[in-house]
């Protein structure tokens, strides 16, 4: 098993974009978090994690989970630059939107963790199946470490568990920088199956409640 000064090292070796941070104490709560995340899991990177949106839906080809979280950063960044170069100062906390971006799947490590999807399978009764999804978990990893409400909201909020809330500026650049990663490389034909083709043999394989 790693050690946290371990996990952190390849936290910073996996997401170099951390260091885009300006503000020290906030670069570092990045760190922490991730850090925090890995140790209770079997992982001991973030490049271990399955290269996907959700433990069900296709890989990339090529890559690892740090390029998602990466790939994410830069667009989120992207878009606001872009943004504000065209119409002026939005209100958009440039590190904060950094640290989120890395941050948004915090959670995947517990979700996506082997170990905790055999017991959860083998008892879904007990505690559900999964028993959080990786935005409530990321959510609170975020807030253990101290990051910014702002940051875990984003967490929280950057999938389908933000449709019922008003998301901030944050997690509303995030969400969409992080749907629109999946789906531009779905069309690109970079991940290992089309999303269309996993769901229709999903679907197959439904139980026939009529």
């Amino acid at each position: 098993m790693a050690s946290m000064d371990e996990l952190r090292n390849g936290v910073r070796q996996s997401l170099p974009e951390i260091d885009d941070i300006q503000d020290t104490e906030l670069r570092e709560k990045v760190v922490e978090a991730w850090a925090l995340a890995l140790s209770e899991t079997e992982y001991g990177s973030i490049d271990d994690i399955r290269a996907s949106g959700s433990p069900h839906t296709p890989p990339l080809k090529e890559g690892t989970q740090a390029h998602h979280l990466r790939g994410v950063a830069r667009m989120a960044v992207a878009m606001a630059d872009a943004l504000e170069q065209l119409l002026g100062p939005l209100g958009i906390n440039r590190d904060q939107l950094l640290a989120s971006a890395l941050c948004h799947d915090l959670g995947k490590a517990f979700e996506f963790s082997p170990r905790n999807r055999a017991r959860w399978e083998a008892d879904p009764a007990a505690s559900g199946f999964p028993a959080f999804r990786h935005p409530m978990y990321g959510a609170h990893i975020a807030l253990a470490v101290g990051l910014p409400e702002a940051v875990a909201h984003t967490v929280g909020g950057h999938s389908s568990e933000g449709e019922g809330i008003v998301r901030g500026l944050d997690a509303t650049i995030v969400q969409l920088a992080d749907h629109a990663f999946w789906t531009i490389l779905n069309r690109a034909g970079a991940l290992t199956e089309t999303l269309e083709a996993a769901r229709a043999r999903a679907a197959t394989r439904a139980p026939n409640r009529g």
